[in-house]
């Protein structure tokens, strides 16, 4: 296998690299040609990229690691920690051995660490390279970072609901029979084109940053930028859906979902404070997972973080890895 370092994703094609994840063991919206060169554009700030591709003696693509220096002495995968949920070795399921050991024989010499995160519990990556790091004088420990539940949605709202344990779908549907009296007539929507996208994406923005002050601090001049670039590609590419519920003509809470290969991801979300007593952000979350019940999708991820108001909707936790790799 041949390994080569890119110094730019000029050298790569959307096509090739969306092929190539395709074809992945655990593919991630956040592994995309959208995704990676959007936060590249937004977070790199000069820092150098080094975007690893493996062929094969055939010459046909392998595998890709793009990395970038996060310091001096270490590298992390692109997409960062903060605002990517789950990245890897982007290779074809069961080719993942030898592409890492081609990737390790080719770093031999490197004193800089490779720092991974975002590894999921069923990544190959887990258990390939502390076993066979040592060969090339390396060593790769292995420490859980957090935790994402998920939900595995059945073919029916009502086998759904039957699923809950009785307080919380007690609770469910005291809210949502709450909020109803309490602001008669609202309404749910949802945003997926790219036709005015920009438009739905800034309504979600002013609830986002309206809902929390931590929210507001987070959405920054330089995050902004990066929601508004890698939002539009997703929706060009049919993977973002913007959620809504309104009341009297004005949104009073919104999320933004990715949906990537028979997964909708709730990414991130905002509502109005004053209903905030009225729990307006579940009762769109319930409105949320069932319409992705009725599209047939056969997962729920709630990503990154435990909050209670996840488990309420039952999903199971899994975890999430932290990989080192260094001499």
């Amino acid at each position: 296998m041949k390994v080569e370092t890119l110094p730019g994703f000029e050298g790569l094609d959307e096509a090739r690299w969306n092929g190539l994840l395709g074809q992945a063991r655990l593919p991630s919206v956040f592994l995309t040609w959208q995704w990676q060169t959007s936060w590249a554009a937004a977070f790199l700030g000069g820092r150098p990229l080094h975007l690893l591709r493996i062929t094969d003696d055939a010459g046909m693509p392998t595998g890709l690691l793009p990395l970038y220096d996060e310091t001096p002495g270490e590298r992390r995968l692109v997409g960062g920690v903060d605002v990517s949920d789950y990245l890897d070795l982007i290779a074809p399921a069961g080719r993942e051995e030898e592409v890492w050991q081609a990737l390790l024989q080719h770093r031999a010499g490197d004193a800089a660490a490779w720092d991974l995160h975002g590894i999921r519990a069923h990544s190959p990556t887990l258990e390939i390279l502390p076993r066979i790091s040592p060969a090339s004088g390396l060593r790769a420990s292995v420490e859980r970072e957090d935790r994402c539940p998920v939900l595995e949605l059945p073919s029916s709202w009502e086998a759904y609901l039957e699923r809950l344990s009785g307080k919380d779908r007690h609770e469910l549907k005291r809210k949502i029979r709450k909020l109803e009296r309490e602001l008669p007539g609202t309404s749910v929507r949802s945003h997926a084109s790219p036709e005015g996208w920009e438009e739905a994406l800034a309504e979600f923005l002013r609830l986002h940053r309206l809902s929390k002050v931590g929210k507001a601090r987070f959405m920054d001049e330089r995050m902004e930028v990066f929601f508004r670039e890698v939002t539009r590609s997703l929706a060009a590419a049919g993977w973002a859906r913007l959620w809504f519920l309104d009341h009297e003509g004005a949104a009073v809470a919104a999320f933004l979902c990715v949906e990537y290969r028979g997964s909708v991801d709730l990414y991130n979300s905002g509502f109005d404070p004053v209903h905030a007593k009225l729990a307006p952000g579940i009762v769109l979350l319930a409105h949320v997972i069932r319409d992705a019940i009725e599209r047939g999708m056969p997962l729920f991820d709630f990503l990154r973080g435990e909050e209670p108001y996840k488990y309420a909707f039952g999903p199971v936790p899994q975890d999430l890895f932290r990989v080192q790799v260094a001499p």
